[in-house]
């Protein structure tokens, strides 16, 4: 039985398949088990365990019967963050911007978060926060 994972639920279903396609194999070591940019889903494991899962947000919202609600809410804070252990933080954030992230916060040693701690914050194609920590 898999654990606790996440299900991104995405507008730009085939942008951020691209984007998680190419990084979290790279990143994670994750390996694709069902799905291609054209939707609705698309499943990656780590281990034999779901490590994410996108599924098209319009197709969720016709299964549960929400169609009729806005996608989002206006902007506002972070409400999650997708975390990923790395070996070379700025190495893992020069390859997620490669392929279609966008920056929040360069790469940066955190000795307040950990001894040895380095972190980065990107985005996904739609804009999910993303940060990526070696310690």
């Amino acid at each position: 039985m898999d654990a606790l994972y996440p299900r991104l639920l995405v507008a730009r279903f085939a942008e951020c398949f691209r984007f998680y396609d190419a990084v979290l194999p790279e990143l994670l070591g994750a390996v694709r088990q069902k799905g291609d940019e054209g939707g609705p889903y698309a499943n990656w494991d780590v281990g034999g365990q779901a490590a994410l899962v996108l599924f098209d947000r319009a197709a969720l919202a016709a299964t549960v019967g929400t169609g009729e609600l806005p996608p989002v809410a206006p902007p506002a804070q972070d409400s999650a963050m997708l975390v990923s252990r790395v070996a070379d933080v700025d190495v893992a954030l020069a390859f997620c911007l490669a392929h279609g992230g966008t920056l929040v916060a360069a790469a940066v040693d955190r000795p307040e978060w950990g001894p040895t701690l380095r972190s980065a914050h990107l985005r996904d194609p739609e804009g999910r926060l993303i940060e990526l920590q070696s310690y």
